[in-house]
């Protein structure tokens, strides 16, 4: 429920701050006055697009704030689902500054305007003459039936089954596309993988075979050095281990002399058993190599292989071959399952459309069993709106495609006298009768939906006398369940109000300002005698002002 809309320099309004309650609210004011200024400062609360040229002072900032009783509307799972900070008593806030940005605010948690429509639409619901013209379209009229048939949850089950197949069906188109290009490619990304299977492909076998290739290449240096290797240190005349020997006699006299001299032996000891380690391993070596053309040749072989396969890959390590190998390897097997996952997919497609086949069948049947009630009821209360001779053919017809409301196409068809062809709404009803058909809709939808407040905006337009009385007492009823505002300029509808405001012009210095103001019982005979019978004020005038209220 709205129970506050402030709204600072926007179009003609300077400051406006005022206060509503439960119940059915009536807005009056001349032509011009601005009723619509008041109705376009509450949608830009509600999500619309700004627009600079509203701002009244463009070197100022425009802000629009709404305060909203939450406690019967269930949208805590909203809040949740959005990250914002749910209040009983929520302030909603549009700002719109004078550099053409826009702001707009939850609980002083800024948030997007696609999220703020969002929210709009489950708190106010305008009806306007574009609103009008949705009563043409076939899903409104169908949204019609499925609120009389109670077809709520069904309808939620099916849009989880339809999402749920649309997009295993994309699922299946893309393996199918993917197939046709996997099959060009097949052929080409198997001959590459087998180029690299060829080599058996692991981490550091590249540097491995290059140590390997640098040794057999240089053979005949290795043993030449080994051989002068151990020359150095095993020659009987002048060898280190011969020279050793000789040290170690004289450090061995010499620790026998002291112990200070210990030390310099158990250290010569120690270097000693190394060397003599150092030329045992290089003698197994000189033993142990041989020339070996052969493997030399075949370690040449695989290098020169993983060399054309990082040029032809345009690669620089080992590693980044390994790499392509499993990409290779992961399209190649992919390709090769690619007809399975197909089959898969086909089959699970056919599960998912026969679920959602049986929700479609129920909500088909539900709709025509709940078409003649709702028929009957349209009739009757247009009847009391003065089209006693209004009659519709409804029906539902299966359709070709899943839609998002299921798989019906909806007959609605409309005749407004005796005699007269059907036809649809758009083509036969006047603006008249499309305004009091949506009346008529909105509150039998307010029966069976929980519907936000609504506010319309002249929907009595092209309706006069007792049919617009009888369209306020239709609101009135409405507003017992719920808040209902109607901005009017007929006295039999603005009589009805439990709360009824006037917008008017005011002069000020240089500008002009609109303004908006509750009225007393006295303010209220006035204004409606005004509406009826103009500024003279006539006494039938006020004695009929009276009746209205009465």
């Amino acid at each position: 429920m709205l129970i506050n809309l402030s709204i600072k320099n926007y179009a003609l309004i300077d400051n406006l701050n005022v206060n509503f309650t439960e119940g059915f609210t009536t807005i009056t004011g001349e032509t011009g006055a601005g009723k619509s200024i008041l109705l376009g400062g509450l949608s830009l609360v509600l999500g619309k697009r700004a627009d600079m040229s509203s701002l009244k002072d463009k070197e100022a900032k425009c802000v629009i704030e709404a305060v909203f009783d939450l406690k019967n509307y269930n949208l805590k799972s909203f809040f949740n689902k959005n990250d914002l900070e749910y209040e009983t008593h929520t302030i909603v806030r549009r700002e719109i500054h004078p550099s053409g940005k826009s702001r707009a605010f939850v609980n002083d948690s800024p948030l997007t305007l696609d999220i703020l429509t969002q929210l709009g639409k489950r708190l106010v619901d305008i009806h306007s003459q574009h609103q009008t013209l949705q009563l043409t379209e076939h899903d409104f009229q169908l949204k019609l039936i499925d609120a009389f048939a109670d077809n709520a949850g069904i309808l939620d089950a099916y849009t989880i089954k339809l999402g749920k197949y649309k997009a295993t069906l994309q699922e299946f188109e893309e393996l199918i596309e993917f197939q046709k290009n996997a099959n060009k490619e097949h052929d080409y990304n198997a001959f590459l993988l087998n180029e690299l299977d060829s080599i058996y492909l692991e981490e550091g076998l590249q540097e491995k075979l290059e140590d390997q290739y640098e040794q057999l290449n240089n053979i005949e240096t290795v043993l030449e050095n080994l051989s002068k290797g151990n020359q150095i240190l095993k020659d009987d005349q002048i060898g280190i281990i011969s020279l050793f020997q000789e040290l170690k006699s004289i450090l061995v006299k010499l620790s026998g002399i002291g112990n200070k001299f210990t030390p310099l032996r158990e250290r010569f000891d120690s270097v000693f058993i190394e060397l003599k380690d150092l030329a045992e391993e290089m003698q197994i070596m000189q033993e142990s190599i041989e020339p070996d053309p052969g493997k030399l040749e075949e370690i040449n072989s695989k290098l020169q292989a993983i060399y054309d396969l990082q040029r032809k890959h345009d690669v620089s390590d080992i590693t980044q071959l390994i790499d392509i190998r499993k990409t290779l390897a992961n399209k190649v097997s992919a390709t090769q399952n690619l007809e399975e996952a197909i089959e898969d997919k086909r089959s699970l497609i056919e599960g998912l459309k026969k679920e959602l086949d049986k929700e479609a069948d129920l909500l088909s049947v539900r709709r025509k069993n709940a078409i003649p009630e709702i028929k009957q009821k349209l009739e009757a209360s247009l009847s009391s709106l003065g089209l006693p001779n209004a009659t519709f053919k409804i029906d539902t017809i299966p359709a070709e495609e899943y839609k998002s409301n299921g798989t019906d196409k909806l007959i609605f068809l409309f005749s407004a006298n005796k005699g007269s062809d059907y036809n649809t709404l758009k083509k036969v009803a006047s603006g008249g009768e499309l305004s009091r058909i949506m009346l008529v809709i909105k509150s039998i939808l307010a029966r069976y939906e929980h519907l936000p407040t609504l506010m319309f905006d002249e929907i009595d337009s092209g309706v006069s006398g007792e049919i617009s009385n009888r369209m306020g007492d239709i609101m009135h009823k409405m507003s017992r369940n719920m808040q209902v505002f109607s901005i009017t300029h007929l006295p039999q509808i603005a009589s009805k109000g439990d709360h009824h405001f006037k917008v008017f012009k005011t002069d000020k210095e240089d500008s002009t300002q609109t303004q908006m103001k509750e009225l007393l019982e006295d303010e209220r005979v006035f204004e409606l005698a005004e509406m009826l019978g103009g500024k003279s004020l006539s006494d039938s005038a006020l004695a009929h002002a009276r009746e209205l209220l009465n």
